[in-house]
């Protein structure tokens, strides 16, 4: 039998049996891992407190031969984000970002940005300083990038031509091809959603700055709206799906 430890942060929580729980874990050095917490559920000492979504700890596991989930033997916890689960919005947004990891994340595969990122939206979330709408759009536009499924903001994806040199104020991005489509190329088919030229140049800042710098940038309402809209059709065509997640928040935030 052999064992690792690792800094964790729980996706996810799944009943398994009368006393047991399967914790989807995103990790600092294994990437996403399920484990299964034996006794969980009935022991008021064991783990007592602490597997609670979106927290961050120090887990220690083992896995023998087999092809078994590793049991979770130590659980110890770093950061409680407890804030986050006593406002019904945070959950909600962090429920998304969650589930995009726990969907999209190979695993067992070591992906140390995004959980560098992952764990800073959180740590922002639950001190309540930053918009949570410009968080998510920090979040899932890093979170495309550091996946490789970047959104091209810079060109027409037909003639190439720059953003800059677009005269419309706002341009038709292709939802499909993942790229703008200027008014020479475009066609009358659906599937596009309209960026502002000064939402586009935020959306860029946070692209490709610094992770601390981005959340010193102050989105316009404008930028708030269309980069919200735009990246919640963006990334879950090209997830292959809708989070449910994402249906959940978009009802907490209409009402």
């Amino acid at each position: 039998m052999s064992s690792f430890s690792t800094p964790a942060i729980v996706l996810r929580r799944i009943d398994f049996g009368d006393y047991d729980l399967i914790i989807n874990f995103f990790t600092l050095n294994k990437g996403k891992i399920s484990a299964i917490a034996k006794s969980a559920k009935k022991s008021v000492k064991r783990f007592s407190g602490v597997l609670e979504l979106f927290s961050v700890l120090e887990v220690v596991c083992s896995s023998g031969r087999g092809k078994g989930l590793p049991v979770l033997q130590e659980a110890a916890l770093k950061q409680p984000f407890s804030k986050i689960r006593t406002d019904i919005v945070k959950i909600a947004y962090a429920s998304y970002w969650a589930e995009l990891i726990n969907m999209w994340m190979e695993d067992g595969k070591q992906q140390v940005q995004i959980y560098q990122l992952f764990q800073h939206v959180l740590g922002e979330l639950d001190l309540g300083y930053l918009s949570r709408d410009a968080l998510s759009i920090i979040f899932q536009i890093r979170f495309m990038k550091l996946s490789g499924f970047c959104p091209d903001l810079t060109r027409c994806g037909n003639c190439r031509v720059e953003v800059e040199e677009i005269k419309k104020g706002k341009i038709a991005f292709d939802i499909v091809k993942g790229c703008f489509i200027c008014d020479r190329c475009s066609s009358p088919k659906s599937g596009k959603i309209y960026l502002s030229k000064g939402t586009i140049k935020q959306l860029l800042w946070v692209e490709s700055g610094d992770l601390k710098k981005a959340g010193r940038i102050r989105f316009t309402k404008t930028a708030l709206s269309e980069g919200l809209k735009f990246l919640e059709a963006f990334v879950p065509y090209h997830l292959g799906m809708e989070p449910r997640s994402l249906k959940f928040l978009r009802q907490i935030r209409s009402n």
